[in-house]
């Protein structure tokens, strides 16, 4: 089992930034791939960013590209999200997910956080 704690979130101006943190509880967090997905209001669930286990290979979504940063701390079983020039588009509930394949389908994630809100003001 894998267990994830997402924190980091809160209130921001247009244009600043936040930074992200999911601690996992599991001893062999570098054999996991993370990933980060988002969900607003009456919207679905949609990938962010994800990196690989060793941290060699990120992925991002096409909206945050240039924005978002993802990165991992092994050592720490810590993923980040450090998010930038964020936009009120961006105002959503973060989750991290562990999965065992580097992916940005949400359906190969097996293991969740229970989120963190982001909201940003305009």
């Amino acid at each position: 089992q894998v267990q994830l704690v997402e924190s980091g979130g809160g209130l921001v101006q247009a244009g600043g930034s936040l930074r992200l943190s999911c601690a996992a509880s599991v001893r062999t967090f570098s054999s996991y791939a993370m990933g980060w997905f988002r969900q607003a209001p009456g919207k679905e669930r949609e990938f962010v960013a994800a990196i690989s286990g060793v941290g060699r290979s990120t992925y991002y979504a096409d909206s945050v590209k240039g924005r978002f940063t993802i990165s991992r701390d092994n050592a720490k079983s810590t993923v980040y999200l450090q998010m930038n020039s964020l936009k009120s588009e961006d105002t959503a509930v973060y989750y991290c997910a562990a999965s065992t394949y580097y992916s940005r389908s949400y359906s190969q994630y097996d293991y969740w956080g229970q989120g963190t809100q982001v909201t940003v003001s305009s």
